[in-house]
């Protein structure tokens, strides 16, 4: 006698810090193969980094619930494995991470599954609820839709390809299924005006296409399994429109206008940016510094053992005189606490530095930077930016920030005006180091000269202590010695 499977469905976590949606980059099992506990299954993008989702089952994929590529709210199920044996998940590996995992089976303490290292929320994340098709008198009632709530039952996948399904120890074609719900939701479409219909069968993918180009799915005849729209038969609907969708510009040397969806990193950030320049008021300094004597520290530096393997780069020393700064000026590392009605100053500077990656800006941080040694601090610089570079900053590395440096000498421009990362009070914009004419104790010579440019919260930093920490800041650069005196 063949054992029944047990399957358990994933649910996708909650990565960050209350985030609700995640985009699926890429599978990294297929249907059929064997999973471990803590084994990889999909790479996920959500509007903070990009991240591997470990199992926290061990057995055999059943099926991949989303393609790659598509957007997923966080809490719905993307992959069911069929475990076999009906054990539990590895209360080792993730201790509260998920429940049992069994398809339609609430997790035992109320709480969302999220990833293993992170807390788990305490509310669940739930789909929007479907409409219930309109029965015209006189027709044979429609089956009710498979849910959660059903004995175990994998017939909740988005596509509906031909596959066995196990309901009450009966085996039942999804092929036929889907063409009943079809056959039957027809005359449906045709009720009462002002009540809308079922919706209608595509993939994800598929909706989204059709999203992007504004056409209704509920105005197409779907020829795939089922009745189940298809690309092909959203392309055929565009094509037999007498007006094109989107009707492209008229280009005169031939080039196509391209649309970039705004997701992911690029979206979080965008809302982070518009929300701190109407939020906080910002005041920008500038200062034009001889950086001579600091470029003459680097090469020396370099050159001594304990700074072997180690990248000695300008923004080491700007790294240092603003954090010495801030030891001086405390409040310019605080932040303003809107609900309390107060400004909160940090113990510790939690030091950000605002990589670009191909993902879009991000700003993970050093913790507790001020307490690192010249040495420990350039070490620490080096793995935070290549992290940020292979696309591998983790949420947590990018949470807690207080004071930032944004690095805009890298691409060969003077400076700018920083905008504010959210709940900080400043940040430092560091520009090119160029040789420039320079009067140098009473003489015009060629000197190695920056420009600082400094944004702050004129609610927490006025214009008195916004100038002394930028000063002090170029001081530090101008003459690395007066460090001693701090």
């Amino acid at each position: 006698m063949t054992q029944a499977p047990t399957l358990r469905q994933f649910k996708l976590p909650d990565v960050g810090e209350g985030l609700t949606e995640g985009e699926i980059l890429q599978w990294l099992v297929a249907v059929g193969d064997t999973v471990t506990v803590n084994q990889p299954l999909c790479e996920v993008e959500t509007a903070k980094a990009a991240v591997e989702l470990p199992s926290p089952f061990a057995g055999t994929v059943v099926e991949l619930l989303f393609d790659a590529g598509t957007m997923v709210d966080v809490g719905a199920p993307i992959i069911t494995i069929d475990t076999g044996d009906g054990g539990t998940p590895d209360a080792a590996a993730a201790p509260e991470a998920t429940g049992s995992g069994l398809i339609g089976e609430t997790n035992a303490n109320g709480r969302t599954a999220v990833l293993v290292g992170y807390g788990p929320r305490s509310t669940e994340a739930r789909r929007r609820p479907r409409r219930a098709p309109v029965e015209p008198a006189g027709t044979t009632p429609v089956p009710p839709p498979v849910t959660d709530d059903a004995p175990p039952l994998l017939a909740t996948a988005p596509d509906m390809r031909s596959k066995p399904v196990r309901h009450g120890g009966l085996e039942v074609g999804r092929q036929a299924e889907a063409a009943a719900l079809s056959e039957a939701a027809a005359p449906a479409r045709e009720a009462a005006p002002g009540r809308r219909g079922p919706r209608p069968l595509a993939k994800p993918p598929v909706r989204k296409y059709a999203k992007d180009l504004g056409v209704d799915l509920a105005a197409i005849t779907g020829s795939g399994t089922g009745g189940c729209i298809t690309r092909a038969d959203v392309d055929a609907a565009i094509a037999a429109r007498s007006v094109p969708v989107a009707p492209a510009v008229p280009a005169t040397d031939g080039a196509a206008r391209q649309r970039i969806p705004i997701k992911g990193v690029r979206k979080h950030t965008a809302a982070a940016m518009v929300s701190s320049a109407f939020t906080a008021p910002h005041v920008t300094e500038f200062l034009t510094v001889d950086v001579t004597r600091m470029m003459k520290l680097r090469t020396r530096l370099a050159a001594r053992p304990e700074f072997a393997g180690v990248k000695v780069s300008p923004l080491l020393f700007v790294a240092k005189a603003l954090l010495l700064a801030a030891q001086r000026h405390p409040m310019v590392n605080s932040s303003w606490d809107e609900a309390a009605q107060e400004i909160v100053v940090h113990g510790q500077v939690n030091l950000g530095i605002a990589a670009a990656t191909p993902r879009g800006l991000v700003v993970p941080n050093i913790k507790d930077a001020g307490r690192l040694p010249l040495a420990e601090l350039a070490a620490a610089l080096g793995e935070l930016t290549e992290t940020a570079r292979a696309g591998r900053t983790q949420p947590g590395d990018m949470a807690g920030g207080t004071l930032t440096i944004t690095n805009v000498g890298v691409f060969g421009v003077d400076t700018g005006t920083p905008i504010l990362n959210p709940g900080e009070a400043a940040i430092l914009a560091f520009g090119a180091v160029r040789e420039m004419p320079w009067v140098h104790k009473g003489k015009v010579k060629p000197r190695q000269v920056t420009t600082l440019a400094l944004s702050f919260d004129h609610r927490i930093i006025d214009g008195e202590l916004g100038s002394r920490v930028l000063a002090d800041v170029g001081a530090l650069l101008q003459d690395p010695a007066s460090a001693l005196a701090y």
